[in-house]
């Protein structure tokens, strides 16, 4: 009996061994590649500028092969050619930087004035200043008894007659003349770890170019992947994508850094050449680069000029062009973004300016943009994508279940709103909210949510669906689009062209007499809070289409509750089951529904996660239901059709209302 207890327990227990063993190797493994990143920097950073410049010189090669030029001439060819370019710019810098620090003397007499002009002014002359001089002035009083006894001991010394201190002998070391070699050494030697590093670049970037296809299949082998043509396909789209995206970022950069130069040299900033360049190449650093590349043609600017006027067209320079480039040019070239969260661009800044200097500050956008798009496709790598990536970690109908966990449902109508500038609210209640109470069903089953969690569910998607009452349910107009990313994913998921997106909101005066009461809807509420939950969602759907809804809790269907139900202008009842409760139970509430509004049309939305049409067939001739609903959107579509609203009327009414929304 004692070895029946305790085996769970041990198999708990190794089980608990193994997955600490996993994470102490998975930490081990990553102190073990950050330590190789770190230590072994004078040879990974040549690689990864390899990389780097491999895929913006892709399509260069790729397009010289299309004209018949062979791959290694084309690969040799360009690589020569953007060398070329990269090292004409360095030897631009090099003379602008020269030019600048020889002219630099000359910018001091402008800065003294300046500084000294605000020393005179009034405002200059503040509590800092005055406490700052009287600091001065008791030190200098604090010295001079120092000073005075100094002077006093010297005296009294000569006075003595003592022996005169011998006069200091000058000293002179030089050095013997250097020779041939040891001249030559001191001329070369700054330059032989920026020539080793450029010949380490070009020879990769040869080798990538030359090698891609079977870099391509080891890293497919590294992969794992059992799905061969699946995996190539990615990859081979991962590299043409980050080929486009690191090429145009280049040239975005670059055009970037052509403005400010061209607006620099025409406000009379010197050196604008360089401060051009070292604009577009700060700008690869996300958020504060630009900020950056401004500081230093600001300082020049009150350096030069004795006024403030080159100051001010300095600063106005980078306050129009770098908004104008970064939220309106990037857009339409990138589209929303670059694929990267923004807590995931300034972790990834900080990691790699940490190990790699400024340099990696540099590198940190384009290697993490790498990484997450290889997450997207490599299924072993995946969560880069989920640690990095923009894309929500958690799906819409996931969110939505943890914010009614949460008991925030002013977030979820927020994300709700800006889904429905693109789509139907039956189309998010049925793709969204739904979904999300049936994973909230399903964690219901296992045990997971006892009953406080469950009311507190229940009250959160009432609060939610009240914030969303003031929504109709009309198709969205054309043009309106979400730049959240979480709404962006769910309106992915949904299709434009579902059933819900074009049923029509109804008048009261087109409804049959018996349809115009004050709720000629029921929802009721098959077991369970959850159902409750999705019950409310159909009310206020319902509603928002013309018919009017109310929901009744699961309570109201027990024998005693059933015949104490106010039937007054009730004309359809929805019986609402997400739990999968067995058909016994359907048949008994349809039947005391039955006895208590024997003419009502009884609608049976039994929303089991991956139910199909024919077992939902089954169950209603099995419950003996009139109509079975397949989701909230067909639900409101039977309730229309039993209202009597015939179809030629629902088109007219469609085309009605899209005319209103286009107007």
């Amino acid at each position: 009996m004692k070895s029946l207890t305790r085996q769970p327990f041990k198999a708990r227990s190794t089980e608990e061994m193994m997955a600490l063993l996993s994470a102490v190797a998975t930490a081990i493994l990553a102190v073990i590649i950050i330590s190789m990143l770190y230590f072994g920097r004078d040879i990974f950073v040549p690689v990864a500028l390899a990389i780097l410049l491999s895929f913006v010189l892709a399509p260069l090669v790729g397009l010289l092969q299309r004209i018949s030029v062979p791959r290694g001439l084309a690969v040799v060819s360009v690589v020569i050619l953007a060398f070329s370019l990269i090292f004409a710019m360095g030897s631009l810098l090099a003379t602008q930087l020269t030019q600048l620090a020889g002219d630099l003397p000359r910018y001091q007499t402008t800065i003294s004035e300046k500084i000294q002009s605000f020393r005179d002014t009034k405002a200059g002359r503040g509590t800092l200043e005055r406490a700052s001089d009287m600091l001065k002035d008791l030190s200098k009083e604090l010295d001079k008894p120092k000073d005075a006894a100094s002077a006093r001991a010297a005296g009294s010394i000569l006075v003595a007659g003592g022996p005169t201190p011998p006069a200091p002998v000058p000293v002179e070391v030089r050095q013997p003349d250097p020779g041939a070699l040891e001249s030559l050494r001191t001329l070369i030697s700054p330059l032989v770890h920026p020539l080793a590093t450029t010949g380490i670049i070009v020879i990769f970037v040869i080798f990538i170019l030359l090698q891609r296809e079977d870099l391509r299949n080891r890293l497919i082998r590294l992969a794992g992947s059992s799905d061969l043509q699946r995996t190539t396909a990615a990859l081979d789209d991962a590299a043409s994508r980050l080929s486009r995206l690191f090429l145009t970022q280049l040239i975005l950069n670059g055009a970037f850094g052509l403005v400010i130069g061209t607006g620099l040299w025409l406000i009379g900033i010197p050196s604008a050449i360089l401060w051009g360049i070292l604009a577009a190449a700060l700008r690869f650093v996300p958020y504060i680069g630009a900020v950056i590349a401004a500081a230093f043609p600001l300082a020049l600017a009150v350096a030069v000029d004795p006024g403030w006027s080159m100051l001010l067209w300095t600063l106005a320079l980078f306050l129009v062009v770098e908004p104008l480039v970064g939220h309106v040019v990037e857009p339409l070239v990138y589209g929303h973004s670059t694929g990267l969260s923004p807590v995931a661009v300034v972790a990834s800044a900080t990691f790699w300016t940490a190990l790699w200097g400024p340099i990696g500050l540099v590198l940190a956008t384009p290697l993490t943009v790498c990484l997450v798009v290889l997450g997207r496709h490599v299924e072993r790598l995946e969560f880069l994508d989920v640690m990095f990536g923009d894309r929500p970690a958690l799906s819409p109908p996931e969110i939505f279940y943890q914010r009614m966990l949460a008991g925030d449902p002013t977030e979820a109508a927020e994300k709700a709103e800006e889904f429905l500038k693109e789509r139907s609210l039956a189309s998010y209640y049925d793709e969204v909210a739904l979904k999300g109470l049936q994973l909230a069903q399903a964690d219901a089953d296992r045990g997971a949510l006892d009953q406080e969690r469950l009311t507190k569910i229940r009250d959160a998607v009432t609060e939610f669906t009240g914030d969303l009452s003031d929504q109709d349910d009309r198709p969205p107009a054309k043009g309106n689009s979400t730049t959240d990313a979480e709404a962006s994913s769910a309106v992915e998921s949904v299709a434009e062209n579902a059933v819900s997106e074009h049923l029509p909101v109804i008048s009261k005066d087109s409804l049959p007499p018996e349809w115009r009461g004050e709720h000629p809807v029921l929802c009721v509420a098959g077991r369970s809070l959850i159902d409750e939950a999705a019950a409310v969602m159909l009310a206020q759907l319902s509603t928002a289409h013309g018919l009017a809804a109310r929901v009744e809790a699961a309570e109201a269907l027990s024998t005693t509750n059933v015949f104490r139900l106010d039937t007054t202008g009730i004309a359809v009842v929805c019986l609402i089951y997400l739990d999968g409760s067995g058909p016994a139970h359907m048949r008994y509430a349809v039947r005391r529904l039955r006895r208590k509004l024997p003419s009502a049309t009884i609608i049976l939305g039994c929303w089991v996660k991956d139910i199909d049409q024919p077992a939902l067939e089954l169950l209603r001739e099995s419950a003996k239901a009139d109509l079975v609903a397949s989701s909230l959107g067909d639900a409101v579509k039977l309730c229309i059709e039993a209202a009597g609203v015939k179809e030629e009327r629902r088109t007219s009414t469609s085309h009605e209302m899209s005319a209103i929304v286009a107007a």
